[in-house]
């Protein structure tokens, strides 16, 4: 299909193992597909610097005032049930209104999830349940050097006589290649199937044929009902090195740092970053599972699930334990 901009790689998904269950709210969005081919666009004018968006600024207060919300590292895990978290987030990411000077396009099929691997590393699974085709490659102040991987956002156009008005909820799941257009503070290469999806009824092909569109977003929390968070493990890991993609966090829907504890420890050993949104820990011993995980978020909200990783864990596996960020 023809596209609007260079498309990037977006994800895939793979068979789940493991422990299973959930909690959420979610991305609900009827995506309307765009059916017509775009013809192909001039190259766009060499970017311009600009200044990014201040970021808002959040508070969060935990529900009781018995529980304690840090970056500190969590006590070793010592009760019996399968994970312990952190009170739910009242970060009110939208407290601060709509934010201008976004920018918008699209790459991949009219009607696509505009993806085949990609720079988070969700591959295939953003055409799939619970992303859904509706994501979207962000330019650095919302890609963030991969910190941004996961993170959710409303997006909604009224530049074009086709814009519904309405937001739609859309993923970060890659980074914008061309990153800024002149005049933007920050851009999103959507999927064919989210810019439809911000159309009038009837209306998607007229919005998809429209270029570049000037759209206000906000960052939301994200919440996937049904779904579990999810660790899979990658094809190149062997018993000396582990690396993991870690998805479907609900509220921040990034993570700030990862945990790993090995079987018959107490101790958390911090994984390093490896790039979109795997986590890696190689430090020269064989490691023992079963794996525990400790994740914490954009906010610092905490998240400790003991075993996540099976003893017989294997390469290509994913795992989904009974939890979410409540």
């Amino acid at each position: 299909m023809e596209k609007v901009r260079r498309r990037i790689g977006m994800g895939r998904d793979q068979t789940f193992s493991g422990d299973t269950a959930v909690v959420l709210l979610s991305l609900v969005v009827s995506p309307i597909d765009c059916t017509r081919k775009l013809s192909k666009h001039k190259p766009k004018p060499k970017p311009v610097s600009h200044r990014t968006a201040p970021a808002a600024k959040v508070t969060h207060k935990p529900a009781a005032p018995a529980v304690k919300v840090s970056r500190k590292p969590a006590p070793a895990a010592k009760a019996h049930r399968n994970y312990t978290a952190a009170s739910p987030s009242t970060v009110a990411y939208g407290s601060r209104g709509w934010l201008s000077g976004g920018g918008a396009t699209y790459y991949g099929a009219t009607n696509g999830d505009g993806g085949e691997g990609g720079a988070c590393g969700y591959q295939t699974a953003v055409g799939r349940l619970p992303f859904s085709s509706m994501i979207a490659a962000g330019s650095m102040p919302l890609y963030r050097d991969d910190e941004g991987c996961g993170a959710c956002y409303e997006v909604k156009c009224t530049s074009n006589a086709a814009c519904s008005g309405q937001p739609v909820t859309i993923v970060i799941t890659g980074r914008s290649p061309g990153d800024l257009y002149p005049g933007e503070v920050a851009h999103f290469d959507m999927s064919g199937t989210t810019m439809g999806a911000m159309a009038r009824p009837g209306m998607a092909d007229k919005l998809c044929a429209g270029g570049m569109l000037r759209v206000q977003y906000r960052r939301v929390q994200c919440k996937y009902p049904g779904v579990n968070i999810a660790f899979k493990v990658d094809q190149g890991v062997n018993p000396f090195y582990f690396d993991v993609l870690v998805e479907f966090e609900d509220d921040d829907g990034d993570l700030s740092a990862v945990d790993l504890m090995e079987a018959g420890s107490s101790k958390w050993t911090p994984m390093a970053h490896s790039w979109g949104a795997l986590w890696r820990l190689n430090n020269g011993k064989r490691l023992s599972a079963p794996f525990g995980l400790r994740l914490t978020s954009d906010s610092g909200r905490v998240l400790v699930v003991s075993n996540a990783i099976a003893a017989g864990w294997k390469p290509g596996s994913t795992y989904r334990p009974l939890v979410n960020y409540p």
